[in-house]
């Protein structure tokens, strides 16, 4: 290779040295992709939002576009004390008396005029029982009352008679007082046979059967023309020993378990809130209103009950209710 050839593939220094400029242009270029990542990527406390692939928000597809953007379930828990709920517990709403009618002796129904459900009010008659027997024995008895007063007549005739005979020698003084005496006896036996007559219009009043109370009937217990006792001769096959159960829908409570560990956050009167699970969205206002004077062993539990106040048709007893016992309302002046 001869001298011209060499000179021809010599590069010139000034062609060896790359352009500065694109270098530059590349290193800034990956620093504005950088400080773009950090920026978007960066959280923020205002994010509460999440976004999927190709802009769309979380559960809506990219196609539809239309439904509201849908917040995190994920969000921070509001403070356990915002509303001074101390402790949340279930239990059972009752009633806080429940009344069952029971016939005072033994007899047949008669007539029932009540169902399951029926509202009753103070003194409305709901039950009749058979009183023939009784009227019966009224008839009797006042038979013997008229026998009664007719003998106390012919005593006090027969007295006064003896009186004047004592006066003149004719009778004894023995003669006049048993006389006197007879008297008294037939007064007495009229008296007794008074007593049984009201005794037997008592037994007459209690064949008809009132509510004691504005309430509504929770369970029929008998029927008509079934026998009715007062007691139980006990077994499964003796009389009905009450007639209907009854219950005022506007007194109810709640029966609580409580822990025992958990008695010290409780106080007699302390603010509570009621809502009954089938309601969740119904909340009412309630006190601690009984403390049971005993525990019970096996459970460690003590039983609380709960008084609710102005109850209405949402309330259904022995349904499972949630009860948060409140503690006193904060100090802000702190």
């Amino acid at each position: 290779m001869n001298a011209d050839n060499l000179k021809d593939l010599h590069i010139d220094p000034a062609q060896r040295r790359r352009p500065r400029t694109s270098v530059w242009l590349i290193f800034l270029g990956v620093l504005a992709a950088t400080g773009a990542a950090l920026f978007f990527g960066w959280p923020r406390p205002d994010d509460d939002r999440r976004m999927l692939g190709g802009g769309s928000p979380e559960g809506v597809s990219a196609k539809s576009g239309s439904a509201p953007l849908r917040q995190i379930a994920s969000t921070n828990p509001a403070p356990a004390g915002r509303d001074n709920v101390v402790l949340t517990v279930s239990g059972y709403i009752v009633n806080r008396e429940r009344i069952e009618l029971s016939p005072r002796f033994m007899g047949v129904v008669k007539w029932l005029g009540v169902s399951k459900g029926d509202s009753v009010t103070n003194g409305q008659v709901v039950a009749l029982l058979d009183d023939a027997e009784y009227k019966a024995r009224l008839a009797e008895v006042e038979g013997r009352l008229e026998g009664a007063k007719t003998a106390i007549s012919k005593a006090e005739l027969e007295y006064n008679r003896v009186r004047e005979l004592a006066k003149t020698a004719i009778e004894s003084k023995q003669a006049e007082d048993n006389a006197r005496l007879a008297v008294d006896a037939a007064r007495a036996t009229a008296k007794e046979i008074e007593g049984q007559r009201e005794l037997i219009k008592t037994y007459i009043e209690w064949t008809v059967i009132r509510s004691p109370i504005n309430g509504v009937v929770l369970e029929k217990l008998a029927d008509a023309n079934e026998l009715v006792t007062p007691q139980s001769f006990g077994g499964t096959r003796g009389p009905s020993t009450a007639l209907i159960a009854l219950a005022d829908p506007n007194d109810l409570q709640v029966e609580v378990d409580l822990n025992e560990s958990d008695l010290a956050k409780i106080y007699l009167k302390q603010p509570c809130r009621v809502s009954p699970e089938a309601y969740p969205d119904h909340s009412y206002e309630g006190y601690v209103a009984e403390r049971a004077p005993e525990a019970n062993r096996q459970k460690g539990t003590l039983q609380i009950k709960v008084q609710i106040r102005n109850p209405d048709k949402f309330l259904t007893p022995e349904l499972t209710a949630r009860v948060d016992f409140l503690g006193p309302p904060p100090d802000t002046t702190k």
